[in-house]
């Protein structure tokens, strides 16, 4: 197994789900809007969910379920919601002596979910999870992981260079997933990609940083920069690469899509997780698409992650011709 860091996020999620009450309404053919509260009013929905949510924990979670040692990185505040996350962190057997307390909230999302069809609306406050200033790189030289897994700093360019240079340094490779605010500085995040082994994005991400519709196209383009890329498409499916490989993939079986939410957390940590504990490319796939699906099947970010002694089905995978640009 790998000693793996994980880099970002942690909050406290509060799942407020009803059946009627936030049913989408469109406004217009481009347009719709979440629920039919009126200003105002009291609503009173149908049941209350609490949870730990984050990217860097929900992540996290995938790592110490498949047996990884896991080492978390990231900001709480001095309050109930910190707390909530220690205990979870714990409860999960992830280490978290390189949890720093500072000034202000834990982060906390409310997610409005409209039971019903699976829609759902975050309020997201970022608290302590709002910035990474404090974090330190030289704490890699003191835990010698093999892989540092990061997502999102919000757009703290300069620490995200200082943590993948410290990573080569001493030998650890570097899946990175970025976030709305690293994406919003393009050429600064192309200079980085230099230092990524795995990068994980979305169509819509991947075509904000480089040209192309198709998802051939984009990851066509992206794999000039980093070896292994994965891009995720929502109920499409996904495409990666590893240069000498493209796999095309399609969704996991879904008995009932509850909600969303971590979905792509899992499916890059879940890719990683494998990985790192010997898979091929392929089947690292297949766990990936696996832990995404059955994330999604259950109310909370973490509920449904998956450990990797599951016997997994057969699932729509096509392996893509080979580009001869990566030859």
């Amino acid at each position: 197994m790998s000693r793996i860091v994980v880099i970002g996020s942690a909050t406290q999620d509060i799942y407020m789900l009803d059946c009627d009450d936030f049913e989408g309404m469109e406004v217009d053919e481009n347009v719709s809007i979440f629920g039919k509260m009126t200003i105002g009013s009291k609503v009173d929905i149908d049941r209350v969910n609490f949870e730990v949510g984050g990217s860097g924990t929900n992540a996290a979670v995938t790592f110490a379920r498949h047996g990884h040692e896991t080492i978390f990185m990231g900001n709480l505040g001095r309050d109930a919601s910190g707390d909530a996350v220690l205990e979870c962190l714990d409860r999960e057997n992830i280490d978290s002596s390189y949890v720093e307390f500072i000034e202000g909230h834990t982060g906390c999302s409310v997610v409005l979910v409209d039971v019903r069809h699976a829609d759902r609306t975050i309020l997201a406050y970022r608290g302590a999870s709002a910035n990474f200033d404090n974090l330190n790189p030289d704490d890699l030289d003191n835990i010698q992981p093999d892989w540092l897994y990061v997502t999102s700093l919000r757009g703290n360019m300069e620490k995200l260079l200082e943590f993948f240079e410290k990573a080569h340094k001493i030998g650890a490779k570097v899946m990175f997933n970025p976030g709305e605010k690293e994406l919003e500085q393009t050429d600064k995040l192309i200079g980085l990609l230099d230092l990524v082994d795995v990068l994980l994005v979305n169509k819509e991400e991947a075509a904000q940083i480089v040209p192309g519709v198709l998802l051939t196209e984009l990851i066509t383009h992206l794999s000039n920069y980093c070896k292994i890329v994965l891009v995720t498409d929502g109920m499409m499916g996904a495409i990666a690469t590893n240069r000498k490989q493209t796999y095309r993939l399609g969704v996991y079986e879904q008995k009932r899509v509850r909600d969303r939410t971590g979905a792509g957390d899992a499916f890059g940590s879940g890719f990683l997780a494998a990985l790192a504990s010997g898979a091929k490319f392929a089947k690292a796939l297949e766990f990936a698409a696996a832990n995404a699906s059955v994330v999604t099947q259950k109310y909370g970010a973490k509920a449904g992650i998956l450990t990797g002694q599951e016997e997994l089905h057969e699932m729509p995978i096509q392996k893509v011709e080979e580009n001869a640009e990566w030859q």
